[in-house]
């Protein structure tokens, strides 16, 4: 299994950073890459607690994971430390083994002057999922957080 790491400066302080990750409204616009389309259909932002997102491309030719366009992943709240840390376990929705496993995506929160340095790791990548598509996808994606803390 493959680990990707991605960083990006946030002009925020950790504590916006972290309610964005915790906010459903602000994790549908900001955690999806380009060219897909996000829905949130359940987040219990609290340890223990279970989401469930689905991203679907714009384009319907381009296959996603769970069925027709769509990517859906499901997973929990493993570890939540307020302005610090956001660590989840999810799994893609998938009947393709090469998808198929639990992944640990932790969003480690770094004070740094005049905001945040956000760190996204992303462990157990299944062997279906190209370690550079992952990193271009959590760039895009913490991208938008930026764009969205940065205002």
């Amino acid at each position: 299994m493959t680990t990707t790491r991605v960083t990006r400066f946030v002009a925020a302080p950790p504590a916006a950073v972290y309610a964005a990750i915790l906010d459903p409204e602000a994790v549908q616009h900001w955690m999806v890459p380009d060219g897909m389309t996000s829905e949130v259909h359940r987040f219990d932002a609290r340890e223990g607690g279970e989401f469930e997102i689905s991203l679907t491309h714009d384009n319907p030719a381009i296959l996603g994971k769970t069925a027709g366009a769509t990517d859906s992943f499901a997973g929990h709240f493993a570890e939540l430390v307020p302005g610090q840390a956001v660590v989840q376990v999810v799994e893609f929705e998938t009947e393709d083994p090469a998808m198929a496993g639990p992944m640990t995506i932790r969003y480690l929160l770094h004070e740094r002057d005049g905001g945040t340095e956000v760190e996204g790791v992303h462990e157990n990548l299944p062997p279906g999922v190209a370690p550079a598509e992952n990193e271009l996808g959590w760039r895009i994606s913490l991208g938008k957080l930026a764009a969205l803390l940065e205002g």
